[in-house]
């Protein structure tokens, strides 16, 4: 093998064999016949221009009146400063383009000063929060006493206390949330006798209490209203008739008491429809009448038992909290689980021991309040 430094190399000045005249090699005869020496790069400017600068759009300041909107004033308008006003604020705004126009409507609605606004209803004007004016009727004390209710005019008592203990965690739910469902509360058991009318009335009694609370307390039971006979009050219209009802203002058929704040709704005419009318759209529009425009009233619903009609399940889907009641040494485990889901539609279930002999923290008022 002959190693490349060996090779001989072609004479200089041979063009036949080397393809080079002389000493020039092959790009440079080409850039000599053909003229490639213009294919350089481009020459640079010593220094670059300027970008023109551009200058800010002038600020079109509103008028003093225009900016504090229309007043309202004894004197007659002055017809031509109104005019010159209305032909500035009708000429279309500086886009870039002469060719696009503002529509009138666009015009009209971005100045303050012809605009015209109409103020939403006010929640009086809809019905709403409208206060309770029926007169009040005298609730029995002896009753009272005689189904082991609070007795307001007693003082502090062992049931009271229990109570209060009750209405702080109704009420921390109500202020927390801070809606007009978190101020519905509705109060059932899985089967009768199971203490939940007793629960109702103890709880409005105790929440009555509060200085700057109205309570209402809803006997919504209609196969089996229990409140008139438990308070010594007499039985009137009442809810259903609000329901079944479409000209019928529910705050009419509320009843007063002779307890501070305490309010009462009977049940009322019972219907064969009952269910049907509580599933209505119309059960929303008078419970919002009852709640709506009134953050200082809570309303308290006495439901039939979960597991024995559709009435509390119903309910539950327009209240905020509800509060199931079990009895202590009756209330079976499987009977709350299905009442539980029955009231699933609210989201804020608590459950209520009835009836207990013990208390498991060791807390007991028996003894403090004789």
């Amino acid at each position: 093998m002959t190693e490349h430094k060996k090779i001989p190399l072609p004479e200089d000045g041979d063009e036949s064999k080397t393809g080079k005249a002389g000493e020039s090699s092959l790009f440079e005869r080409a850039s000599g016949a053909f003229g490639l020496d213009s294919f350089g790069s481009a020459p640079m400017p010593g220094k670059l221009a300027d970008a023109p600068m551009k200058r800010a759009r002038p600020v079109r300041r509103k008028p003093a009146t225009e900016q504090a909107g229309p007043a309202v004033t004894d004197r007659e308008p002055d017809h031509g400063a109104s005019a010159a006003r209305a032909n500035d604020q009708a000429a279309p705004e500086e886009t870039g383009s002469a060719d696009t126009e503002t529509p009138a409507e666009e015009r009209a609605s971005s100045v303050p000063a012809v605009q015209k606004t109409h103020a939403p209803a006010t929640i009086e004007a809809r019905g709403y929060g409208t206060p309770f004016t029926g007169k009040p009727v005298s609730i029995d004390r002896d009753i009272l006493a005689k189904n082991g209710l609070i007795n307001p005019k007693d003082g502090n008592s062992a049931l009271l206390e229990e109570f209060r203990i009750v209405k702080r965690h109704v009420l921390e739910a109500a202020r927390d949330r801070g809606t007009s469902a978190s101020r519905r509360i509705l109060i059932s058991s899985p089967h009768p006798d199971e203490g939940k009318t007793y629960c109702a009335i103890n709880l409005a009694i105790a929440l009555a209490a509060e200085r700057d609370l109205e309570i209402l307390l809803v006997d919504a039971d209609f196969a089996k209203p229990s409140l008139p006979d438990m308070l010594g009050i007499p039985a009137s219209t009442g809810f259903m008739d609000a329901l079944s009802n479409d000209d019928c203002d529910v705050e009419d058929h509320v009843i007063g008491t002779d307890i501070g704040n305490l309010w009462v709704l009977p049940s009322g005419n019972q219907t064969n429809a009952d269910s049907e009318y509580l599933a209505s759209n119309r059960t929303q529009h008078v419970l919002d009448r009852l709640t709506m425009g009134h953050p200082d009233r809570l309303v308290i619903f006495d439901t039939p038992p979960a597991l024995a009609a559709s009435t509390a399940a119903e309910l539950a889907k327009h209240v905020g909290q509800a509060i199931l009641v079990a009895r202590a040494e009756q209330t079976g485990r499987t009977a709350l689980e299905d009442s539980y889901r029955l009231l699933s539609a609210c989201d804020d279930i608590k459950m209520l021991l009835n009836a207990t002999n013990f208390s498991p923290s060791g807390r007991r008022f028996g003894s403090y309040y004789k």
